[in-house]
C-alpha cells in the first residue's frame, strides 16, 4: 500500500490551505487584542491621573487656607487680645463673630463641603463658623501631626473617613500648644471624594475607589464592595508597586486593573473593568470566525467523503487486488458498484486474473513436482554420507577386537537406520529427530569415551514437524571437525529456543573452531551452488530448510561459548502451525 494515498493527499491540502488562515486570523486577533488593551490601560491610566490631579487640587486648596486665614487681620489681632478665657467681653464677641463669617466665606468658596476651626491659645478657645467653645492642650497634642491625618468615623450604615489638616505659627519642629500663638484645621469627609467618584464613574463600566493599606477603602455609592474586597485582598498577596496595570482572574472572569498612587494623599486610587465587557466586539468576531470555520470544515469533510467514496475507495480495492495478485493470491476479484470509470477497470481487472490463474494453476502444478523431486533428491544424499562413516568405525572396532562396542554400534546402527529407511514422509516430529541424534551420539560414544552430550529442548517445541535428516549432519561436523582432531575437546551441547514464530536449534562444542573468516567464508557457500570442495552435509540441511520454510530459514555459525563453534539453524512456523503450537503449550500447562 502506497505510504500516502490520494485521500490523504487531499485531505493534506485542505490541512495545509486552513493552517495558514488560522495562524494570521489568530495573529492578527492577538495583535488587535493586545493593542487594545495597551490603548485602553493608556487610556484609563491617564483618565485616573487626570482624576486624581483634580482630588489633590482640591485637597491642596482646602490646605492652603489656614495659610491664607492666619495672617487675616483679625485672627491676628486675635492673639493679641486681652480677652479672658472664661468669658468673652463685647469687644471680643464681636471680634469673634467677625472671624465665624470669614470662616463660613472661606468654607462656601468650595465645591467640597469642609469645616475650618482656628484654635487660639490666647483666649484658649476653638472657634469655628458656630461655635467658639474651650479645648483641652491636651487633646490638641494628640490631634495635631503634620500632612494630612485620617481618621475612621463611626457610621452604621457605611465606612466613612475624616480628613483634617493644621497650620500653626510660628513653626515649631516639635508641635507645642503653650509655644504656638495661632493653629488653624481645615477637615472634610470622605463623602466629597465619594461624590467625585460618582461624577467619575459615568459611562456605567468604570468602579473606582480609593485604598490605603491600614486605613480602609473609600467607595463610590454604587460600587460592588465585595468585588472590590476580594480584588484589594488579591492586590495585597501580590504587593502594590505604585502606578501600574494589571489583569487579575477572578471568580473565572478577568479584570483590567489599573492603579494611580497619590504621593500626596498617600492613598491608592483602583479602577477595574471586566475584559469581557471591554473585548465584547472581538469575541463576537471570534465567534463569527470559528463558526465561518466550521462550515468550511464541514463543505471540506463532505467533498472529502464524496471523494473518498467515489475514488479513494475504488483505488484502494484496486491496489489492494493488485498487492494480494503480487503475494499469490489469484483468487483475488473486485467487486463491482456503479457505472462508472472504476468499475470498468475492476471488470477488465477481474478477467485479467481469472486468465492468470488458470496458466499459473498449471504451471504450478510442474513446479510443484520437480520441487518434490529435488527434495527428495537432496534427502537421499544424507544416506550414503553417514553410511560410510559408520562402516568406517565397526572396521575399527573389529580389528580392535572391542565386541561390546561392535554389538552397540551394531544395535544402535539397526535403530538409526530403521529410522532413514522409513523416510518417506517430508517432514518428521522434532522428538523423534532427537532420539535418531542419540543414537548417533551413542554411537561416537562408543568410539570416544571422551564425548559428553546434553539435549535441552522445551517439551512444546518436540510436536514440530520438521525435514528429515536435518539436526544429525550438524552434530556430526561437530564431532568429526571440532572435538575429534582436539584431544582435550569432548562436549556436545544441543538447545532449542523458540520466541512466537520462530524457532531455533543450535549445536555446539568445545573443538578447535573456525575463525571469523572462515565463518563468514562457510556461510557464503551455503547458498550458492555445492563446489567439490564442500561436504555436502551442512549444504544440504541449509538447502532443504530454505526449500521448506523461504529464504529466511536455514544455517548460520558463530563461535560458541563452550569455546568451539556454534551451528545455528533458524526457521519460521507459518501462521496455523505457529497458532498449534500457541494452543498445545495451552493445553499442556
Amino acid at each position: 500500500m502506497y505510504r500516502y494515498n490520494l485521500f490523504s493527499k487531499i485531505m493534506s491540502i485542505m490541512v495545509i490551505m486552513l493552517i495558514p488562515i488560522t495562524f494570521l486570523y489568530f495573529y492578527s486577533n492577538k495583535t488587535t487584542t493586545d493593542v487594545l488593551r495597551s490603548e485602553l490601560n493608556t487610556s484609563n491610566s491617564n483618565q485616573l491621573s487626570f482624576f486624581q490631579n483634580q482630588v489633590e487640587t482640591n485637597m491642596e486648596l482646602l490646605s492652603s487656607w489656614p495659610i491664607l486665614l492666619i495672617h487675616d487681620p483679625d485672627i491676628l489681632s486675635l492673639k493679641d487680645s486681652a480677652i479672658s478665657a472664661d468669658y468673652l467681653n463685647l469687644d471680643g464677641i464681636n471680634l469673634v463673630k467677625r472671624i465665624q463669617t470669614k470662616l463660613s466665606i472661606q468654607e462656601s468658596s468650595s465645591n467640597w463641603k469642609s469645616k475650618l476651626s482656628l484654635y487660639s491659645p490666647a483666649i484658649h478657645r476653638v472657634v469655628t463658623e458656630n461655635d467658639a467653645r474651650p479645648y483641652e492642650d491636651a487633646e490638641l497634642v494628640q490631634k495635631v501631626k503634620s500632612g494630612w491625618h485620617v481618621e475612621r468615623l463611626e457610621d452604621q450604615f457605611e465606612e466613612r473617613f475624616l480628613f483634617s489638616w493644621y497650620s500653626f505659627t510660628p513653626y515649631l519642629s516639635e508641635f507645642s500648644p503653650q509655644q504656638a500663638t495661632t493653629i488653624m484645621k481645615v477637615e472634610f469627609d470622605s463623602q466629597n471624594i465619594e461624590d467625585m467618584l460618582d461624577q467619575f464613574k459615568s459611562d456605567g463600566r468604570r468602579d473606582p475607589f480609593y485604598y490605603k493599606q491600614g486605613a480602609g477603602l473609600i467607595f463610590n455609592r454604587s460600587a460592588d464592595k465585595l468585588l472590590a474586597g476580594k480584588l484589594v485582598e488579591r492586590l495585597e498577596q501580590e504587593q502594590l508597586k505604585g502606578s501600574e496595570n494589571r489583569t487579575l482572574q477572578m471568580d473565572g472572569q478577568s479584570y483590567s486593573v489599573n492603579i494611580v498612587y497619590s504621593d500626596k494623599m498617600g492613598w491608592y486610587l483602583i479602577d477595574y473593568m471586566p475584559l469581557s465587557d471591554i473585548l465584547q466586539p472581538i469575541y463576537k468576531s471570534n465567534q463569527l470566525f470559528y463558526i465561518s470555520m466550521g462550515a468550511l470544515l464541514l463543505m471540506s469533510f463532505v467533498v472529502a467523503y464524496i471523494l473518498y467514496v467515489q475514488v479513494q475507495v475504488p483505488v484502494r480495492q484496486l491496489v489492494g487486488g493488485f498487492q494480494r495478485l503480487k503475494q499469490g493470491d489469484y483468487s483475488v476479484r473486485i467487486g463491482i458498484k456503479g457505472k462508472n470509470e472504476f468499475s470498468f477497470l475492476s471488470g477488465r481487472f477481474n478477467t485479467m486474473v481469472e486468465q492468470i490463474q488458470e496458466l499459473i494453476e498449471n504451471v504450478l502444478m510442474e513446479k510443484i513436482h520437480v520441487r518434490e523431486a529435488r527434495l527428495k533428491q537432496l534427502q537421499s544424499q544424507i544416506n550414503p554420507h553417514f553410511f560410510y562413516n559408520c562402516f568406517s568405525f565397526i572396521t575399527s572396532m573389529a580389528k580392535l577386537g572391542n565386541q561390546a562396542a561392535v554389538v552397540g554400534m551394531a544395535h544402535n546402527l539397526s535403530r538409526y537406520y530403521r529410522y532413514t529407511t522409513r523416510q518417506e514422509r517430508d517432514l518428521v516430529s522434532l522428538s523423534e529427530e532427537v532420539e535418531f541424534v542419540t543414537h548417533y551420539l551413542e554411537i561416537q560414544n562408543m568410539r570416544m569415551s571422551r564425548l559428553q552430550y546434553t539435549i535441552s529442548i522445551p517439551s512444546q517445541m518436540h510436536r514440530l514437524e520438521i525435514p528429515p535428516l536435518v539436526l544429525q549432519p550438524l552434530v556430526e561436523n561437530a564431532v568429526l571437525h571440532g572435538i575429534e582432531p582436539l584431544a582435550a575437546a569432548g562436549i556436545v551441547r544441543i538447545t532449542g529456543s523458540c520466541s512466537g514464530r520462530t524457532m531455533i536449534l543450535t549445536v555446539e562444542d568445545d573443538g578447535q573452531g573456525m575463525l571469523p573468516e572462515q565463518m563468514a567464508e562457510l556461510e557464503q557457500k551455503l547458498v550458492h551452488a555445492m563446489d567439490e570442495e564442500m561436504g555436502c552435509g551442512v549444504w544440504n540441511v541449509h538447502q532443504r530448510m530454505r526449500l521448506r520454510y523461504g529464504e529466511e530459514a536455514g544455517l548460520t555459525f558463530a563461535p560458541s561459548p563452550l569455546g568451539g563453534l556454534q551451528a545455528r539453524l533458524q526457521w519460521q512456523l507459518p501462521g496455523s502451525a505457529a497458532d498449534n503450537r500457541e494452543e498445545s503449550v495451552e493445553g499442556t500447562s
